[in-house]
């Protein structure tokens, strides 16, 4: 176009992220790693961060929200298939997930003393590139922990899940080279109460039973087999359910529509009906709930850790967009009130980054760590609760640093936001996660107060954190323990936060959050008084290339 004829010349506009080092260029998180043992190098960590922040994968996961997933209950003939088809930027990410071990690495032999800190490196990693793929990965590791109340389905089905392939194809499971496994838990009338779920088993032979009912939630329908609850004469019972049956037939699992949800949309959630649906029975009958609680705490941990990998997205997207974008003859970045807001982003980054290793570590050590055994019971649904409710008000304010442009579903920041609540609502909503703190201490108060006392010790002589331990144990002794669950559940998030920051922040980090979260509460966004902690949290907080 002649130069007359250009109506105005485009500047000042931000370049587009990607190609970017998202591990070597973290620095909370490979200090974080350092503090709990994990050799970067050695964990392949860097040349991992490097693939997932190319612009190539960046794009992918743009391209698998942008084509959601469609059910496709018959086929052209009439016949049953309950089948869904995804988009191929999804399966490449589940592909390369999978080869890098995201589904099953901490079941690896020989274990690795850190195998469970260097894989919440790798999930926080990827939930900030694309998270709806994670949930059947994230599924996949968890199932192994149930399933290891039937070991004989267990040995059955390990090889495949420990495989690094990414089979798609929807044959049955013992044709395939890998598989997947994901749960359906939740019934109409009941939702997170599963004990009034009405879906029947009855037993045919051996551990083998027919169920009929429902499910109103079940994630990655295409995963190869499901774990599920379902009334058995002995009580709630969990079971396997394939989706083949052991003749190679199409088992009675009728996919009803796909959920439409406020975000995670690469990923298919459906409701479904079992119809004379073929299943293999896990652990003793009314055993479900025992059953499923090991599984369920490790998608907890997923859930926290998967939370603070988005808020860390974020904030590389407004530290990219400052750095870049110049206001009143300033760049962003050195504009006093954005350096506040951004400053503090990265305190709260900081701390969910921490923490989320630390509570990964302690499962690497529970098998031989009583106390740590206690720390990854406990502190996993803290963790939970306060980084998970915490992601949506950051994600808000990271998409606010980047004004129009951070609004418009060019820019990742919608998907980023409409993906921050999933977490905190799957696997026990606030309420849920902070009534089981109250139960866990319940069943054993003195293991409880021993990882208090851990966690007091972690944070030493921090500004807030005696006051915080107190108002626990208060909180606990009350006779209204139950209507402060949310408080306890608060500030023991806080506390652990702190605790574990100790672990491998700098020492101004560390006192700025104690400061400004333990001793006293957190203001909006921007407006807490950070002192000289703002210009180490702004070089920590810069990915570099």
């Amino acid at each position: 176009m002649p130069q007359s004829l250009d109506p105005h010349e485009i500047f000042n506009q931000t370049p587009p992220f990607g190609d970017a080092s998202l591990i070597a260029g973290d620095r909370p998180l490979l200090d974080a790693l350092a503090g709990n043992g994990v050799d970067c190098e050695a964990e392949g960590l860097s040349a991992f961060g490097e693939a997932w922040g190319s612009a190539e994968r960046l794009d992918l996961g743009r391209l698998a929200n942008e084509n959601p997933p469609k059910l496709r209950t018959h086929d052209a003939r009439g016949y049953r298939i309950d089948a869904v088809e995804f988009h191929p930027a999804y399966h490449a990410l589940m592909r390369a997930s999978m080869a890098d071990g995201l589904h099953s690495s901490t079941w690896d032999e020989p274990r690795s003393d850190h195998a469970h800190a260097a894989r919440a490196a790798r999930i926080y990693t990827v939930a900030g590139v694309e998270s709806g793929h994670v949930c059947p990965i994230t599924m996949t590791h968890a199932a192994v922990a149930a399933l290891a109340a039937a070991p004989a389905r267990l040995n059955e089905w390990r090889p495949r899940i420990r495989s690094r392939d990414y089979d798609s194809r929807f044959i049955p499971f013992w044709e395939k080279s890998s598989v997947t496994l994901g749960m359906g838990m939740t019934e109409k009338q009941g939702g997170t109460d599963v004990r009034a779920n009405t879906t029947r088993a009855v037993p045919t032979a051996g551990d083998e039973y027919a169920l009929t009912g429902h499910k109103w939630f079940m994630s990655a329908p295409m995963c190869d087999a499901f774990l599920v609850l379902a009334q058995a004469p002995g009580g709630l019972t969990c079971f396997l359910l394939p989706r083949f049956r052991p003749d190679g037939s199409l088992n009675g699992l009728r996919l009803q529509r796909l959920k439409d949800k406020l975000g995670n949309r690469s990923n298919a959630s459906s409701e479904v009906e079992f119809v004379n649906a073929f299943g293999w029975r896990i652990g003793e009958e009314g055993a479900g709930v025992r059953t499923i609680i090991s599984m369920v705490q490790l998608t907890r941990l997923d859930c926290a850790v998967a939370s603070a990998g988005l808020v860390r997205m974020g904030l590389t997207l407004a530290m990219h967009h400052a750095r870049h974008r110049t206001v009143f003859q300033k760049k962003l970045i050195d504009q006093p009130a954005m350096r506040m807001v951004l400053a503090d982003l990265a305190l709260d980054n900081e701390a969910m980054t921490a923490l989320a290793l630390r509570t990964a570590h302690s499962f690497d050590l529970a098998a031989r760590d009583e106390h740590e055994a206690a720390y990854a019971r406990l502190v996993t649904p803290a963790a939970k609760f306060g980084i998970c409710k915490a992601a949506p008000r950051l994600l808000y304010e990271a998409m606010e640093s980047l004004g129009g442009n951070g609004y418009v579903e060019e820019s990742p920041l919608p998907r980023l936001y409409r993906e921050a609540p999933v977490n905190a609502i799957w696997e026990g909503s606030g309420n849920v996660i902070a009534l089981d703190l109250l139960r866990a201490e319940g069943r054993d108060p003195e293991l409880a107060a021993a990882v208090l006392e851990r966690l007091m010790a972690d944070a030493g002589d921090l500004p807030g954190a005696s006051e915080a331990a107190r108002d626990i144990v208060l909180a606990l002794q009350s006779p209204d323990a139950e209507a402060k669950a949310r408080f306890v559940a608060e500030r023991l998030f806080s506390l652990a936060a702190a605790g574990a920051l100790a672990r491998s922040a700098p020492p101004s980090v560390v006192e700025s959050y104690a400061l400004t979260r333990l001793a006293r509460p957190a203001r909006i966004i921007g407006a807490n008084e950070l002192g000289g902690a703002v210009e180490p949290l702004l070089e920590r907080a810069f990915v570099t290339k």
